[in-house]
């Protein structure tokens, strides 16, 4: 449970703004729909509880939709993975909208609050790496390295509509609900099993996603 709000989170900035429509890419002999290609964009966008203008998701099922509005991933974890799979990461490596200094998964919190641009975003719950992520960098074992190293990253979902921009910084306003973290929401996706004081915990924060929510709700029934 994280109670406070860190210098990091304080300094936060949106270093790229990053959109892109779906099309096909191959993976293993097979072609892909998907929106996961994202490329850094130099104007202001408008961004609601539907999306980002020019942006877009291939699979509608499990990405898009109000509590998914914009995939975020901290910058601040690039050097590490430029080191361990020796090459280098460029903004929207990761399938990310926001590339973003100072906010980390040990550090955001499910309900976290913030101004950015025009608009008010709020974390909603971490982002779950799939296959489209190992299509991506072309490394098999990326699913399993993110859920191992908690470099996940998160999603955002608008309260209140408007503009941004690469640049912006955020501004955090309040904390809605008991500061589970998103390092926190990880160890009960990947690390524990069955009914849980953390799932408990997780399951009480009054904005984590709905899907997320009945999902591990299922492990109260088990």
């Amino acid at each position: 449970m994280n109670t406070s709000i860190t210098k990091d989170t304080q300094s936060a900035r949106l270093l790229s703004l990053n959109t892109g429509m779906p099309l096909d890419v191959e993976w293993n002999g097979k072609s892909v729909y998907t929106g996961f290609i994202k490329t850094p964009s130099s104007e202001p966008l408008h961004i609601s509880s539907d999306g980002i203008e020019q942006d877009g998701q291939g699979d509608l099922k499990n990405h898009g939709g109000p509590d998914k509005a914009a995939c975020v991933y901290s910058a601040d974890h690039y050097p590490w993975w430029t080191e361990q799979m020796n090459r280098p990461f460029e903004a929207g490596a990761f399938g990310e909208n926001f590339t973003v200094h100072g906010l980390q998964e040990q550090n955001v919190c499910i309900g976290d609050t913030y101004q950015i641009g025009t608009a008010t975003v709020q974390v909603s719950q971490p982002r779950q790496p799939c296959f489209k992520l190992s299509a991506h960098l072309e490394r098999s074992e990326m699913i399993l390295r993110v859920r191992d190293t908690g470099y996940s990253g998160f999603y955002f979902r608008v309260l209140i509509p408007g503009t941004i921009q690469a640049g912006d910084t955020f501004t955090w306003l309040k904390r809605e609900g008991n500061g589970t973290t998103i390092a926190d929401c990880n160890r009960v996706l990947y690390g524990e099993k069955g009914d849980t004081p953390a799932l408990r915990q997780l399951l009480d924060e009054p904005a984590l996603a709905k899907s997320l929510h009945k999902h591990l709700s299922k492990r109260l029934a088990d």
